[in-house]
């Protein structure tokens, strides 16, 4: 498949160009991110973060650039966006003697905030058991709540990594889907 056809294709929401693409930039993308970040986990979270907002976006992609420069910026938005949640969660203190000091906020959840995790997450695995086919379900379970990673979901599954990572973005797709019919 050319590139050009599996975009085109991809626009009109084919699975296999989706596929397509994925493999032939994956190592691009991650490569780019694992420069920048330096840590395998984050660099592949961004990486799939960034699959998975250029596949929601496939249909502004402009023809005139090319596709590999079109997924690299987004994923240097997403560690940019990234840079700046973490930046947030630290700040700086100066204090009289010109010493620096850091001051981590206390983002620890309240009484109120657990109880309404709670709700929420009894809610979200209501909807996670409305995905289908069922082994969308299986995915998410593994990955979200027995915290396996790729290569141990990859494993358990005996399937490759990237079609752990492909089912992954599509059971994600789904259950948004779902939680938004509401």
């Amino acid at each position: 498949m050319e590139i050009n056809e599996a975009i085109k294709r991809a626009k009109s929401n084919d699975q296999k160009a989706f596929n397509f693409l994925l493999n032939l930039y994956w190592d691009d993308v991650y490569g780019f991110q694992l420069k920048r970040i330096q840590n395998e986990n984050d660099a592949e979270d961004v990486t799939i973060q960034t699959f998975s907002r250029a596949f929601d976006k496939i249909e502004t992609f402009d023809e005139k650039y090319t596709f590999k420069t079109w997924l690299i910026t987004i994923s240097k938005n997403l560690h940019i966006d990234l840079l700046r949640k973490e930046k947030n969660s630290i700040t700086q203190v100066i204090t009289n003697t010109d010493k620096k000091a850091f001051q981590v906020l206390d983002e620890s959840p309240s009484p109120e905030d657990i109880l309404i995790t709670e709700q929420h997450l009894a809610k979200l695995l209501r909807d996670i058991k409305k995905l289908k086919p069922p082994h969308y379900q299986e995915i998410i379970n593994l990955r979200y709540f027995q915290e396996l990673s790729y290569k141990e979901i990859s494993k358990q599954l005996n399937e490759p990594m990237n079609n752990v990572k492909v089912k992954l973005l599509r059971a994600k797709k789904l259950l948004a889907e779902i939680i938004q019919d509401k």
